[in-house]
């Protein structure tokens, strides 16, 4: 991602997903020489943007500077007593060593949905307001994707099977566990932002109901996230903005692999926009198909009683 600004990412290929090593510097190379021949006004050609970094803000009391990570459930932590403050340095390596004040210092970027509060806006940990629903931050338009700790929270109350599967199902099917990365993290606030601000939910359908989910945390860090890309790119000028290639699997014998760029299949052209070559495998209308194909397979007669 940070040897090519072009292309921020390499095109995968089937062989790849099942052997990773082998025709790495192939795919390089093939790279480079697609990357000749792309058509600049193509929308589905790759740029990443580069923008000039503005200094740290610095909390108005010194507790932290705010950073830009990744999204993650905001809110202050109460301190214990007799604790101290963590540099951000630290905060980024992990849990705080016990006794420790964990300051939140992240601006998400997720916008309150209309009808929510907003946020405070004070400086320090106190600039957001949690357990209000927002929307997934984008880098054009503002999506209607809501964000990530929303959507975990929606799955623990009414699973992640969909309503369209759950025609078919006898019960939903929830996460037995969340496993979290080596980055800032805090137990109380993935707990609050999952679980605890659900608990009032009631008037739920038979077999629903908020889940006490797992939460733990990995010592790994994954070398592509936001945090591992600042620290070595930390003497660089420019911000980094997320790359828009995307790879979904499937344990399926036809086509286990759905790999896009931007939204799109990878390698779709400017001609075949709004084609049905052009749409992701697991976009919305693509699941209703499948699921209309479903249902054509099945007599009426065997129908579930919620779609007679």
């Amino acid at each position: 991602m940070l040897e090519f600004e072009d292309q921020p990412c390499c095109p995968v290929s089937r062989d790849w997903a099942h052997n990773p090593s082998v025709g790495a510097s192939g795919n390089l190379e093939a790279t480079e020489d697609k990357r000749k021949r792309e058509d600049p006004d193509s929308p589905v050609a790759k740029k990443m943007r580069l923008e000039p970094r503005s200094p740290a803000r610095k909390v108005a009391n010194g507790e932290a500077d705010h950073q830009r990570f990744g999204n993650q459930e905001s809110g202050p932590v109460p301190p214990k007593a007799g604790s101290s403050d963590l540099p951000s340095e630290e905060l980024a390596t992990g849990p705080a060593p016990s006794g420790a004040k964990v300051v939140d210092v992240h601006r998400t970027g997720a916008k309150c949905v209309p009808g929510e509060a907003g946020d405070s806006g004070k400086p320090g940990a106190e600039y957001h307001r949690v357990g209000l629903l927002r929307v997934k931050p984008g880098r054009g338009d503002r999506t209607c994707s809501m964000s990530c700790s929303d959507k975990l929270a929606r799955w623990n109350v009414l699973g992640c099977q969909g309503s369209l599967l759950m025609h078919f199902l006898e019960e939903p099917i929830y996460l037995s566990a969340v496993v979290i990365g080596k980055c800032p993290y805090s137990q109380e606030a993935m707990r609050r932002a999952l679980i605890g601000r659900c608990q009032n939910i009631s008037a739920l359908p038979k077999g629903f109901g908020v889940q006490e989910v797992k939460i733990q945390q990995s010592d790994l860090l994954f070398e592509q996230s936001r945090c591992a890309v600042q620290t070595k790119r930390a003497d660089r000028p420019g911000r980094l903005v997320p790359c828009g290639a995307a790879i979904s699997w499937s344990a399926v014998p036809e086509q286990p692999l759905d790999v896009t760029a931007n939204g799109f299949p990878q390698g779709t052209t400017k001609k075949r926009m709004g084609s049905l070559q052009a749409r992701s495998r697991i976009s919305k209308v693509e699941l209703f198909r499948s699921f209309q194909k479903l249902l054509s397979s099945i007599s009426e007669d065997k129908w579930p009683d919620s779609l007679r």
